[in-house]
Protein backbone atom coordinates (compact mmCIF):
# COMPACT_ATOMS: atom_id res chain seq x y z
CA UNK A 1 0.00 0.00 0.00
CA UNK A 2 1.38 3.37 -1.04
CA UNK A 3 0.27 5.25 2.04
CA UNK A 4 3.30 4.27 4.08
CA UNK A 5 5.68 7.20 4.74
CA UNK A 6 8.70 5.20 3.54
CA UNK A 7 7.03 4.14 0.31
CA UNK A 8 6.15 7.77 -0.39
CA UNK A 9 9.89 8.40 -0.68
CA UNK A 10 9.97 6.22 -3.80
CA UNK A 11 6.87 7.75 -5.38
CA UNK A 12 7.68 11.43 -4.84
CA UNK A 13 11.11 11.63 -6.61
CA UNK A 14 9.80 9.96 -9.77
CA UNK A 15 6.89 12.40 -10.07
CA UNK A 16 9.11 15.39 -9.27
CA UNK A 17 11.80 14.51 -11.81
CA UNK A 18 9.17 14.00 -14.52
CA UNK A 19 7.53 17.28 -13.48
CA UNK A 20 10.66 19.31 -14.19
CA UNK A 21 11.48 17.39 -17.38
CA UNK A 22 8.07 17.94 -18.98
CA UNK A 23 7.05 21.25 -20.58
CA UNK A 24 4.66 23.37 -18.53
CA UNK A 25 1.60 22.57 -20.67
CA UNK A 26 1.85 18.86 -19.82
CA UNK A 27 2.50 19.17 -16.09
CA UNK A 28 -1.10 19.33 -14.96
CA UNK A 29 -1.69 16.05 -16.79
CA UNK A 30 1.27 14.46 -15.03
CA UNK A 31 0.11 15.65 -11.60
CA UNK A 32 -3.47 14.56 -12.22
CA UNK A 33 -2.34 11.15 -13.46
CA UNK A 34 0.04 10.75 -10.52
CA UNK A 35 -2.75 11.74 -8.13
CA UNK A 36 -5.09 9.13 -9.64
CA UNK A 37 -2.34 6.50 -9.44
CA UNK A 38 -1.62 7.49 -5.82
CA UNK A 39 -5.29 7.26 -4.83
CA UNK A 40 -5.95 3.99 -6.68
CA UNK A 41 -3.34 2.13 -4.64
CA UNK A 42 -5.88 2.04 -1.81
CA UNK A 43 -8.89 0.63 -3.67
CA UNK A 44 -8.87 1.25 -7.45
CA UNK A 45 -12.64 1.30 -7.99
CA UNK A 46 -13.09 4.11 -5.46
CA UNK A 47 -11.58 6.51 -7.99
CA UNK A 48 -14.99 6.37 -9.70
CA UNK A 49 -16.66 7.86 -6.61
CA UNK A 50 -14.18 10.71 -6.57
CA UNK A 51 -14.59 11.19 -10.33
CA UNK A 52 -18.38 11.38 -10.01
CA UNK A 53 -18.29 14.11 -7.37
CA UNK A 54 -15.66 16.02 -9.36
CA UNK A 55 -17.95 16.03 -12.43
CA UNK A 56 -20.95 17.16 -10.36
CA UNK A 57 -19.02 19.97 -8.63
CA UNK A 58 -17.34 21.13 -11.83
CA UNK A 59 -20.65 21.71 -13.63
CA UNK A 60 -22.33 22.95 -10.45
CA UNK A 61 -19.61 25.59 -10.10
CA UNK A 62 -20.20 26.86 -13.64
CA UNK A 63 -23.99 26.85 -13.21
CA UNK A 64 -23.73 28.71 -9.89
CA UNK A 65 -21.39 31.29 -11.43
CA UNK A 66 -23.64 31.90 -14.42
CA UNK A 67 -27.03 31.64 -12.65
CA UNK A 68 -29.11 34.81 -13.24
CA UNK A 69 -30.88 34.66 -9.85
CA UNK A 70 -29.97 33.90 -6.26
CA UNK A 71 -32.65 31.22 -6.17
CA UNK A 72 -30.98 29.32 -9.00
CA UNK A 73 -27.56 29.73 -7.37
CA UNK A 74 -28.86 28.18 -4.17
CA UNK A 75 -30.48 25.36 -6.15
CA UNK A 76 -27.23 24.42 -7.92
CA UNK A 77 -25.26 24.81 -4.70
CA UNK A 78 -27.70 22.50 -2.94
CA UNK A 79 -27.23 19.85 -5.65
CA UNK A 80 -23.46 20.03 -5.17
CA UNK A 81 -23.65 19.86 -1.37
CA UNK A 82 -26.14 16.98 -1.42
CA UNK A 83 -23.89 15.02 -3.79
CA UNK A 84 -20.83 15.49 -1.57
CA UNK A 85 -22.57 15.02 1.77
CA UNK A 86 -24.46 12.06 0.29
CA UNK A 87 -21.20 10.26 -0.46
CA UNK A 88 -20.04 10.95 3.11
CA UNK A 89 -23.37 9.79 4.51
CA UNK A 90 -23.28 6.48 2.65
CA UNK A 91 -19.65 5.50 3.09
CA UNK A 92 -18.84 7.04 6.44
CA UNK A 93 -22.05 7.47 8.41
CA UNK A 94 -24.60 4.97 7.12
CA UNK A 95 -23.58 2.10 9.41
CA UNK A 96 -23.25 4.47 12.39
CA UNK A 97 -26.78 5.82 11.86
CA UNK A 98 -28.17 2.37 11.06
CA UNK A 99 -26.64 0.80 14.17
CA UNK A 100 -28.11 3.52 16.38
CA UNK A 101 -31.52 3.11 14.73
CA UNK A 102 -31.27 -0.65 15.33
CA UNK A 103 -30.46 -0.09 19.01
CA UNK A 104 -33.27 2.41 19.45
CA UNK A 105 -35.74 0.13 17.67
CA UNK A 106 -34.74 -2.76 19.94
CA UNK A 107 -35.48 -0.66 23.04
CA UNK A 108 -39.05 -0.13 21.81
CA UNK A 109 -39.49 -3.73 20.74
CA UNK A 110 -39.05 -3.24 17.00
CA UNK A 111 -36.66 -4.77 14.47
CA UNK A 112 -34.67 -2.74 11.98
CA UNK A 113 -34.67 -4.74 8.71
CA UNK A 114 -31.96 -2.62 7.04
CA UNK A 115 -28.64 -4.49 7.10
CA UNK A 116 -25.24 -2.89 7.63
CA UNK A 117 -23.13 -2.11 4.57
CA UNK A 118 -19.95 -4.11 4.27
CA UNK A 119 -17.54 -1.71 2.59
CA UNK A 120 -14.31 0.13 3.26
CA UNK A 121 -14.26 3.86 3.89
CA UNK A 122 -12.57 5.66 0.96
CA UNK A 123 -9.26 6.98 2.21
CA UNK A 124 -9.19 10.69 3.05
CA UNK A 125 -12.88 11.03 2.14
CA UNK A 126 -13.64 13.82 4.61
CA UNK A 127 -10.67 15.90 3.44
CA UNK A 128 -11.28 15.97 -0.29
CA UNK A 129 -15.04 16.22 0.24
CA UNK A 130 -14.63 19.37 2.34
CA UNK A 131 -12.17 20.78 -0.18
CA UNK A 132 -14.67 20.15 -2.98
CA UNK A 133 -17.49 21.79 -1.01
CA UNK A 134 -15.38 24.87 -0.30
CA UNK A 135 -15.09 25.35 -4.08
CA UNK A 136 -18.83 25.65 -4.77
CA UNK A 137 -19.40 27.56 -1.53
CA UNK A 138 -16.80 30.16 -2.48
CA UNK A 139 -18.34 30.54 -5.94
CA UNK A 140 -21.84 30.95 -4.48
CA UNK A 141 -20.54 33.71 -2.20
CA UNK A 142 -18.96 35.53 -5.10
CA UNK A 143 -15.43 35.02 -3.77
CA UNK A 144 -14.23 32.96 -6.73
CA UNK A 145 -15.05 32.53 -10.40
CA UNK A 146 -15.83 29.04 -11.64
CA UNK A 147 -12.90 27.14 -13.13
CA UNK A 148 -13.61 26.30 -16.78
CA UNK A 149 -10.63 23.95 -17.25
CA UNK A 150 -11.94 20.55 -16.12
CA UNK A 151 -8.46 19.05 -15.69
CA UNK A 152 -7.26 21.92 -13.50
CA UNK A 153 -10.37 21.68 -11.33
CA UNK A 154 -9.91 17.91 -10.97
CA UNK A 155 -6.30 18.54 -9.97
CA UNK A 156 -7.49 21.02 -7.32
CA UNK A 157 -9.50 18.25 -5.66
CA UNK A 158 -6.96 15.48 -6.24
CA UNK A 159 -3.51 17.12 -5.87
CA UNK A 160 -1.64 14.12 -4.51
CA UNK A 161 0.53 15.68 -1.75
CA UNK A 162 -2.54 16.78 0.23
CA UNK A 163 -5.20 14.51 -1.28
CA UNK A 164 -5.78 12.18 1.66
CA UNK A 165 -5.07 14.25 4.78
CA UNK A 166 -5.04 17.92 3.89
CA UNK A 167 -4.49 20.71 4.52
CA UNK A 168 -7.97 21.56 3.24
CA UNK A 169 -7.33 24.18 0.58
CA UNK A 170 -9.55 26.96 -0.76
CA UNK A 171 -9.65 27.46 -4.54
CA UNK A 172 -8.24 31.00 -4.22
CA UNK A 173 -4.99 29.68 -2.77
CA UNK A 174 -4.11 26.81 -5.07
CA UNK A 175 -5.87 26.79 -8.46
CA UNK A 176 -4.06 29.85 -9.85
CA UNK A 177 -0.76 28.17 -8.95
CA UNK A 178 -1.48 25.34 -11.40
CA UNK A 179 -1.48 27.90 -14.22
CA UNK A 180 1.89 29.35 -13.26
CA UNK A 181 4.95 27.96 -14.99
CA UNK A 182 7.14 26.52 -12.26
CA UNK A 183 10.89 26.54 -12.71
CA UNK A 184 13.58 24.68 -10.82
CA UNK A 185 14.78 26.93 -8.01
CA UNK A 186 17.45 25.50 -5.74
CA UNK A 187 16.30 27.44 -2.68
CA UNK A 188 12.68 26.41 -3.22
CA UNK A 189 13.62 22.75 -3.66
CA UNK A 190 15.86 22.76 -0.58
CA UNK A 191 13.17 24.47 1.51
CA UNK A 192 10.66 21.80 0.51
CA UNK A 193 13.08 18.94 1.17
CA UNK A 194 13.95 20.34 4.60
CA UNK A 195 10.27 20.51 5.48
CA UNK A 196 9.79 16.94 4.27
CA UNK A 197 12.81 15.74 6.24
CA UNK A 198 11.42 17.32 9.41
CA UNK A 199 8.07 15.69 8.70
CA UNK A 200 9.58 12.24 8.16
CA UNK A 201 11.57 12.57 11.38
CA UNK A 202 8.43 13.42 13.36
CA UNK A 203 6.48 10.58 11.77
CA UNK A 204 9.03 7.75 11.63
CA UNK A 205 10.97 8.48 14.81
CA UNK A 206 8.48 10.07 17.20
CA UNK A 207 4.92 9.23 16.11
CA UNK A 208 5.56 5.60 15.11
CA UNK A 209 7.53 4.84 18.29
CA UNK A 210 4.80 6.38 20.43
CA UNK A 211 2.18 4.42 18.47
CA UNK A 212 3.84 1.14 19.44
CA UNK A 213 3.23 1.98 23.09
CA UNK A 214 -0.20 3.62 22.87
CA UNK A 215 -1.66 0.86 20.68
CA UNK A 216 -0.44 -1.76 23.11
CA UNK A 217 -2.12 0.03 26.01
CA UNK A 218 -5.39 1.18 24.42
CA UNK A 219 -6.00 -2.21 22.80
CA UNK A 220 -5.37 -4.12 26.07
CA UNK A 221 -6.75 -1.80 28.73
CA UNK A 222 -7.77 -4.38 31.32
CA UNK A 223 -4.23 -5.73 31.66
CA UNK A 224 -2.65 -2.30 32.16
CA UNK A 225 -1.63 -0.41 35.27
CA UNK A 226 -3.04 3.05 35.87
CA UNK A 227 0.45 4.45 35.37
CA UNK A 228 0.67 2.82 31.95
CA UNK A 229 -2.73 4.22 30.98
CA UNK A 230 -1.86 7.78 32.06
CA UNK A 231 1.46 7.61 30.23
CA UNK A 232 -0.33 6.38 27.12
CA UNK A 233 -2.71 9.37 27.27
CA UNK A 234 0.27 11.72 27.49
CA UNK A 235 2.07 9.88 24.70
CA UNK A 236 -0.99 9.92 22.46
CA UNK A 237 -1.14 13.72 22.62
CA UNK A 238 2.31 13.91 21.06
CA UNK A 239 1.70 10.92 18.81
CA UNK A 240 -1.30 12.50 17.11
CA UNK A 241 0.41 15.88 16.86
CA UNK A 242 3.61 14.46 15.36
CA UNK A 243 1.68 12.09 13.09
CA UNK A 244 -0.72 14.68 11.67
CA UNK A 245 1.67 17.65 11.55
CA UNK A 246 4.26 15.35 9.94
CA UNK A 247 1.88 14.57 7.09
CA UNK A 248 1.19 18.29 6.64
CA UNK A 249 4.92 19.03 6.58
CA UNK A 250 5.55 16.27 4.04
CA UNK A 251 2.63 17.44 1.89
CA UNK A 252 3.67 21.09 2.02
CA UNK A 253 7.30 20.17 1.41
CA UNK A 254 6.52 17.91 -1.57
CA UNK A 255 4.38 20.65 -3.10
CA UNK A 256 6.99 23.33 -2.43
CA UNK A 257 9.71 21.35 -4.21
CA UNK A 258 7.62 21.72 -7.37
CA UNK A 259 6.92 25.38 -6.64
CA UNK A 260 3.43 25.10 -5.09
CA UNK A 261 2.68 26.59 -1.70
CA UNK A 262 0.06 24.97 0.56
CA UNK A 263 -1.36 26.66 3.64
CA UNK A 264 0.07 26.10 7.10
CA UNK A 265 -1.97 23.71 9.25
CA UNK A 266 -0.31 23.84 12.69
CA UNK A 267 1.17 26.63 14.77
CA UNK A 268 2.59 25.21 18.02
CA UNK A 269 -0.82 24.17 19.43
CA UNK A 270 0.58 22.98 22.77
CA UNK A 271 1.55 26.59 23.55
CA UNK A 272 -2.13 27.56 23.56
CA UNK A 273 -3.43 29.36 26.66
CA UNK A 274 -7.07 28.44 26.02
CA UNK A 275 -9.10 25.86 24.14
CA UNK A 276 -10.24 28.60 21.76
CA UNK A 277 -6.62 29.44 20.99
CA UNK A 278 -5.83 25.75 20.64
CA UNK A 279 -8.27 25.46 17.74
CA UNK A 280 -6.70 28.51 16.09
CA UNK A 281 -3.38 26.64 16.15
CA UNK A 282 -4.48 23.01 15.58
CA UNK A 283 -5.67 21.74 12.17
CA UNK A 284 -6.16 25.35 11.15
CA UNK A 285 -7.53 24.55 7.70
CA UNK A 286 -10.40 22.53 9.23
CA UNK A 287 -11.03 25.14 11.92
CA UNK A 288 -11.29 27.92 9.35
CA UNK A 289 -13.56 25.74 7.18
CA UNK A 290 -16.03 25.21 10.02
CA UNK A 291 -15.72 28.84 11.09
CA UNK A 292 -16.49 30.25 7.64
CA UNK A 293 -19.14 27.81 6.44
CA UNK A 294 -20.93 26.75 9.62
CA UNK A 295 -20.14 28.79 12.75
CA UNK A 296 -20.41 32.28 11.24
CA UNK A 297 -23.68 31.62 9.32
CA UNK A 298 -25.21 30.12 12.49
CA UNK A 299 -24.25 33.21 14.51
CA UNK A 300 -25.64 35.56 11.85
CA UNK A 301 -28.97 33.72 11.93
CA UNK A 302 -29.19 34.36 15.68
CA UNK A 303 -28.51 38.12 15.61
CA UNK A 304 -31.34 38.85 18.06
CA UNK A 305 -29.43 37.10 20.81
CA UNK A 306 -25.73 37.23 19.99
CA UNK A 307 -24.58 35.46 23.17
CA UNK A 308 -27.04 32.61 22.72
CA UNK A 309 -26.23 32.47 19.00
CA UNK A 310 -22.50 32.14 19.64
CA UNK A 311 -22.93 29.39 22.25
CA UNK A 312 -25.43 27.56 20.05
CA UNK A 313 -23.11 27.86 17.06
CA UNK A 314 -20.11 26.66 19.08
CA UNK A 315 -21.94 23.56 20.30
CA UNK A 316 -23.24 22.66 16.83
CA UNK A 317 -19.91 23.37 15.16
CA UNK A 318 -17.79 21.35 17.56
CA UNK A 319 -20.28 18.49 17.71
CA UNK A 320 -20.18 18.20 13.92
CA UNK A 321 -16.42 18.64 13.98
CA UNK A 322 -16.22 15.62 16.27
CA UNK A 323 -18.49 13.67 13.94
CA UNK A 324 -16.30 14.74 11.00
CA UNK A 325 -13.41 12.89 12.62
CA UNK A 326 -15.27 9.61 12.81
CA UNK A 327 -18.64 7.89 12.83
CA UNK A 328 -18.67 6.95 16.52
CA UNK A 329 -19.97 8.43 19.76
CA UNK A 330 -16.38 8.66 21.01
CA UNK A 331 -15.64 11.30 18.37
CA UNK A 332 -18.93 13.11 18.98
CA UNK A 333 -18.09 13.22 22.70
CA UNK A 334 -14.68 14.65 21.83
CA UNK A 335 -16.33 17.44 19.87
CA UNK A 336 -19.04 18.14 22.46
CA UNK A 337 -16.45 18.57 25.22
CA UNK A 338 -14.56 21.12 23.13
CA UNK A 339 -17.88 22.85 22.43
CA UNK A 340 -18.58 23.16 26.16
CA UNK A 341 -15.03 24.37 26.82
CA UNK A 342 -15.10 27.09 24.17
CA UNK A 343 -18.59 28.13 25.30
CA UNK A 344 -17.31 28.42 28.89
CA UNK A 345 -14.38 30.52 27.68
CA UNK A 346 -16.75 32.81 25.78
CA UNK A 347 -19.00 33.28 28.83
CA UNK A 348 -16.09 33.91 31.23
CA UNK A 349 -13.94 35.99 28.86
CA UNK A 350 -14.28 39.26 30.83
CA UNK A 351 -13.79 37.55 34.19
CA UNK A 352 -10.67 35.77 32.98
CA UNK A 353 -9.33 39.00 31.50
CA UNK A 354 -9.66 40.73 34.89
CA UNK A 355 -8.06 37.75 36.62
CA UNK A 356 -5.08 37.77 34.26
CA UNK A 357 -4.31 41.37 35.27
CA UNK A 358 -4.13 40.40 38.95
CA UNK A 359 -1.67 37.52 38.45
CA UNK A 360 1.91 37.59 37.27
CA UNK A 361 1.74 37.18 33.45
CA UNK A 362 4.42 34.47 33.40
CA UNK A 363 2.57 32.39 36.01
CA UNK A 364 -0.87 33.00 34.48
CA UNK A 365 0.25 32.11 30.94
CA UNK A 366 2.02 28.92 31.93
CA UNK A 367 -0.81 27.73 34.16
CA UNK A 368 -3.22 28.44 31.31
CA UNK A 369 -1.03 26.46 28.90
CA UNK A 370 -0.85 23.53 31.31
CA UNK A 371 -4.60 23.46 31.92
CA UNK A 372 -5.32 23.68 28.18
CA UNK A 373 -2.91 20.82 27.48
CA UNK A 374 -4.42 18.67 30.24
CA UNK A 375 -7.92 19.32 28.91
CA UNK A 376 -6.80 18.37 25.39
CA UNK A 377 -5.25 15.16 26.76
CA UNK A 378 -8.48 14.32 28.60
CA UNK A 379 -10.61 14.79 25.47
CA UNK A 380 -8.19 12.68 23.45
CA UNK A 381 -9.09 9.77 25.70
CA UNK A 382 -12.44 9.70 23.92
CA UNK A 383 -10.82 10.38 20.55
CA UNK A 384 -8.46 7.39 20.88
CA UNK A 385 -10.60 4.93 22.87
CA UNK A 386 -12.06 2.09 20.83
CA UNK A 387 -15.48 2.41 22.49
CA UNK A 388 -17.29 4.67 24.94
CA UNK A 389 -17.02 1.91 27.55
CA UNK A 390 -13.24 1.91 27.08
CA UNK A 391 -13.16 5.70 27.42
CA UNK A 392 -15.09 5.64 30.71
CA UNK A 393 -12.91 2.78 31.95
CA UNK A 394 -9.78 4.83 31.23
CA UNK A 395 -11.22 7.82 33.09
CA UNK A 396 -12.07 5.60 36.07
CA UNK A 397 -8.51 4.27 36.20
CA UNK A 398 -6.75 7.64 36.25
CA UNK A 399 -7.08 8.25 40.05
CA UNK A 400 -5.43 4.87 40.65
CA UNK A 401 -2.09 6.29 39.58
CA UNK A 402 -1.58 7.87 43.02
CA UNK A 403 -2.03 4.55 44.85
CA UNK A 404 0.27 2.76 42.41
CA UNK A 405 3.03 5.36 42.75
CA UNK A 406 2.72 5.26 46.53
CA UNK A 407 2.79 1.44 46.53
CA UNK A 408 5.77 1.34 44.20
CA UNK A 409 7.71 3.92 46.23
CA UNK A 410 7.27 1.75 49.33
CA UNK A 411 7.67 -1.80 48.02
CA UNK A 412 9.24 -1.38 44.55
CA UNK A 413 7.76 -4.81 43.87
CA UNK A 414 5.82 -3.87 40.75
CA UNK A 415 7.26 -2.35 37.55
CA UNK A 416 6.34 1.32 37.29
CA UNK A 417 6.15 0.94 33.52
CA UNK A 418 3.99 -1.53 31.66
CA UNK A 419 5.68 -4.63 30.27
CA UNK A 420 4.34 -3.98 26.74
CA UNK A 421 7.36 -1.73 26.23
CA UNK A 422 10.87 -1.87 27.63
CA UNK A 423 12.10 0.77 30.04
CA UNK A 424 14.55 1.85 27.34
CA UNK A 425 11.61 2.32 25.00
CA UNK A 426 9.92 4.60 27.53
CA UNK A 427 13.11 6.59 27.97
CA UNK A 428 13.41 7.03 24.20
CA UNK A 429 9.81 8.22 23.94
CA UNK A 430 10.19 10.74 26.75
CA UNK A 431 13.50 11.86 25.25
CA UNK A 432 11.88 12.39 21.82
CA UNK A 433 9.10 14.50 23.38
CA UNK A 434 11.53 16.62 25.42
CA UNK A 435 13.75 17.26 22.39
CA UNK A 436 10.72 18.07 20.22
CA UNK A 437 9.35 20.58 22.72
CA UNK A 438 12.83 22.02 23.18
CA UNK A 439 13.12 22.61 19.43
CA UNK A 440 9.64 24.16 19.36
CA UNK A 441 10.56 26.45 22.25
CA UNK A 442 13.80 27.56 20.59
CA UNK A 443 12.10 28.11 17.25
CA UNK A 444 9.23 30.04 18.82
CA UNK A 445 11.57 32.33 20.77
CA UNK A 446 14.78 32.39 18.71
CA UNK A 447 13.69 31.08 15.27
CA UNK A 448 16.23 28.25 15.42
CA UNK A 449 15.30 26.95 11.96
CA UNK A 450 16.17 30.30 10.41
CA UNK A 451 19.40 30.45 12.42
CA UNK A 452 20.46 27.11 10.97
CA UNK A 453 19.82 28.40 7.44
CA UNK A 454 22.14 31.36 8.10
CA UNK A 455 25.05 29.06 8.93
CA UNK A 456 27.68 27.97 6.41
CA UNK A 457 27.11 24.98 4.15
CA UNK A 458 29.13 22.59 6.34
CA UNK A 459 26.99 23.24 9.43
CA UNK A 460 23.73 23.10 7.47
CA UNK A 461 24.51 19.77 5.84
CA UNK A 462 25.78 18.39 9.14
CA UNK A 463 22.33 19.12 10.59
CA UNK A 464 20.60 17.51 7.59
CA UNK A 465 22.70 14.34 7.72
CA UNK A 466 22.27 14.16 11.48
CA UNK A 467 18.50 14.20 11.02
CA UNK A 468 18.79 11.41 8.42
CA UNK A 469 20.92 9.32 10.80
CA UNK A 470 18.41 9.87 13.60
CA UNK A 471 15.65 8.59 11.31
CA UNK A 472 17.72 5.51 10.41
CA UNK A 473 18.82 4.61 13.95
CA UNK A 474 15.64 5.47 15.86
CA UNK A 475 13.02 4.43 13.30
CA UNK A 476 10.23 2.36 14.79
CA UNK A 477 10.44 -1.36 14.06
CA UNK A 478 6.84 -1.14 12.83
CA UNK A 479 5.66 1.37 10.24
CA UNK A 480 2.18 2.75 10.88
CA UNK A 481 -0.26 4.49 8.57
CA UNK A 482 -0.98 8.14 9.23
CA UNK A 483 -3.81 8.48 11.77
CA UNK A 484 -5.83 10.94 9.73
CA UNK A 485 -5.91 8.71 6.64
CA UNK A 486 -8.96 7.04 8.21
CA UNK A 487 -10.89 10.31 8.12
Amino acid sequence: MLFNSIEFLFFFPIVTVLFFILPHRFRWQLLLGASCFFYMFFKPEYILILAATIVVDYFAGILIDEAPTEKLKKKYLLISLVANIGVLAVFKYFNFINNNVTGLAYVFGFHNPIPALNMLLPIGLSFHTFQAMSYTLEISRGNYKAEKHFGIYALYVMFYPQLVAGPIERPQNIIYQFYEEKKFYYDCVMSGLRLMLWGFLKKIVIADNLTTYTDGVFNNLHTQTSIAIVISIFFFAFQIFCDFSAYTDIARGAARVMGYELIKNFNYPFRSRSVTEFWRRWHMSLTSWFNDYLFTPLVIKNRRSISFGIIFALMITFSLSGLWHGAAWTYVSFGVMHGFATSYEFITKKWRSRLSKKINPFIYNHISQLLTFLFACFTWIFFRANTMDDAFYIVSRIPGIFNEINHWSITRSKPIFDESMSNLGHIYCFMFIIVLEGIHYLDNHYQIFHLVLKQNKFIRWTVYYSMMLIIIFFASATSHRFIYFQF
